[in-house]
């Protein structure tokens, strides 16, 4: 197994808001851990709650006493959403902060995926396949018919967020499991990454290049030539490498 993990601050913005996490080794009882998140919020609220996102997630998966993978992760995930919470009624500067986050962990060519909020994860094999769902307000107009796909994209509401860690006292997490073949390459990534490139752009560079670095630079290189408008994290993981 082979990852590749990066974060660009874009051409745009101040600040870098997206954190990630990667480890090919094992976390607690997973065999491996990807994170990627999307920090919102004024200044510095939204970057604490990213890192403060990951780094309790991590550290809540390396104490959990659970054996399920989803409920080693969902577990974490609440916690996360908890003192994000706490954190934020503390200090007014924080205030209304939140962050997006998507978990994978791979076992025995088994992945399994959490997500909340609208970073997303992709299997790239013979097609390119977008296994989350974004918790966003355009995408929810999209699974009700309210707007056609390609209106999305340019959506004056594309960055309303119906989901986020931080955001409610309860948190909903969406779980999934999708098994990998040789030649599939897994991608973690950000809105920033999505919404400068289309999925066929992702696909073609993926299929391109030919390290998982090579890959992800290409990747963070064709966002920022897009305009760059946001923070890219990118995470590329290669199961069979």
């Amino acid at each position: 197994m082979k990852s590749f993990s990066v974060t660009d601050i874009g051409r745009k913005r101040q600040l870098n808001q997206d954190f990630v996490f990667s480890s090919d080794e094992s976390v607690g009882a997973l065999k491996n851990l990807y994170i990627v998140a999307d920090g919102m919020g004024g200044h510095n609220a939204g970057d604490f709650a990213s890192r403060y996102t990951v780094e309790t997630v991590v550290r809540e998966i390396k104490g959990s006493i659970e054996k399920k993978p989803f409920r080693i992760i969902g577990k974490a995930v609440r916690v996360a959403n908890e003192l994000v919470r706490a954190r934020a009624k503390e200090d007014i500067h924080m205030y209304g902060m939140g962050t997006t986050i998507v978990i994978a962990s791979i076992d025995d060519h088994q992945l399994q995926i959490a997500n909340v909020g609208d970073s997303r994860l992709y299997i790239i094999g013979d097609t390119i396949n977008q296994i989350t769902r974004d918790h966003s307000l355009v995408a929810e107009m999209v699974r009700k018919g309210g707007i056609a796909p390609e209106a999305a994209k340019d959506h004056p509401d594309k960055n309303i967020i119906t989901r986020a860690v931080g955001a409610r006292d309860s948190i909903e997490v969406d779980f999934f499991t999708e098994d990998l073949r040789e030649g599939d390459i897994v991608l973690l990534c950000s809105d920033g990454l999505t919404n400068m490139l289309s999925d066929e752009e992702i696909f073609n560079i993926v299929k391109k290049s030919s390290t998982l670095e090579e890959k992800a630079t290409e990747l963070i290189n064709a966002a920022n030539e897009n305009g760059g408008k946001d923070n890219i994290a990118v995470i590329l993981i290669d199961d069979y490498a």
